[in-house]
């Protein structure tokens, strides 16, 4: 569980363009299952899984990257807003399956009923879904194993299948800007986290 990070220099300009993606602790990663609901939680049990991490330069440390975007997830089966403070993660076992983490939960979504042991790792995890549809839509982490929280992690302990969520970039007050990790309020001062499942007017008349 390490960040990957790239820096591209281009040496005929002044331009230099970083990237850091984030990885994520061992956690459901069927993407198939985008239509299964509350009654099918067992059905993930045998497949790999992870939990959000950032580790920069090797030095295991918990924290949030602070340049990278906020993001508003919308479950995909019915619209509704099940996170205001989502954070892009990839899948460390394989690179091409990308996620989303969060550092604390709505009110819009519910956890299901069994704890459940990942296949990679001794952490134990719960199912995820959204309250309005009940189709499950992420994952929690409710007792992450000693390897995984020594590897270095950004403390995100809820999850969302990218697959199951469609993700909106945060903007700020003024509608331009994109709302950073490094000036997100704390979840009791965040008015969009606060609002739950609210859609503002603006973006309902779009």
């Amino acid at each position: 569980m390490s960040t990957i990070n790239s820096s591209i220099t281009n040496t005929n300009s002044t331009t230099t363009t970083t990237t850091t993606t984030t990885t994520a602790i061992p956690i459901p990663t069927n993407n198939n299952n985008n239509n299964t609901t509350s009654t099918n939680i067992n059905n993930n049990r045998n497949n790999n899984t992870t939990l959000s991490s950032t580790n920069n330069n090797n030095v295991n440390t918990t924290r949030v990257s602070p340049l990278k975007p906020v993001y508003r997830l919308l479950c995909k089966h019915c619209r509704t807003i099940v996170c205001a403070r989502g954070m892009r993660a990839i899948l460390l076992a394989d690179t091409k399956i990308e996620l989303y983490s969060t550092d604390i939960p709505a009110t819009s979504i519910q956890l299901m009923d069994k704890d459940y042991l990942t296949r990679t790792c001794h952490c134990r995890i719960r199912d995820v879904a959204c309250r309005d549809c009940g189709n499950i839509i992420g994952y929690h982490v409710v007792a992450p194993c000693h390897q995984c929280l020594q590897a270095g992690n950004n403390g995100h302990f809820w999850m969302f299948h990218s697959d199951a969520c469609q993700p909106q970039e945060r903007k700020d007050i003024s509608g331009k800007r994109t709302v950073l990790w490094n000036n997100l309020p704390r979840a009791e001062q965040d008015l969009d986290f606060l609002m739950g499942t609210t859609i503002p007017y603006d973006q309902m008349c779009r």
